[in-house]
């Protein structure tokens, strides 16, 4: 687990450099604004519930920082976006990165 987060950091990192460029940002400026922070990691494994009331879950469409990368690992649904004021599942593709 921690080398697969030391990678994503990574990742993470190489991306925000390449926004920076994208708006004639000063790359190491966005890398000092993001090197210290806080990286979290949610692993979901939410198996149906028979009493939708009583399922506990996480908080719906909530991304905490600046970047979210999402490994899709199989074709469970729980990606969405929001078009048209409604919120629309996305089809997974598995074993692939959702950069958000």
């Amino acid at each position: 687990m921690e080398a697969y987060s030391i990678e994503v950091k990574k990742l993470a990192m190489t991306i925000l450099r390449q926004m920076a460029k994208a708006i004639k940002m000063d790359d190491e400026e966005i890398t000092e604004l993001f090197t210290d922070r806080v990286q979290t990691i949610r692993m979901n494994y939410k198996p149906p519930c028979p009493q939708r009331d009583m399922a506990i879950g996480i908080t719906p469409h909530s991304d905490a920082d600046a970047l979210t990368i999402l490994f899709q690992l199989n074709e469970t649904e729980g990606l969405q976006i929001r078009k048209d004021g409604k919120w629309v599942p996305i089809k997974p593709l598995p074993n692939a990165f959702v950069v958000n």
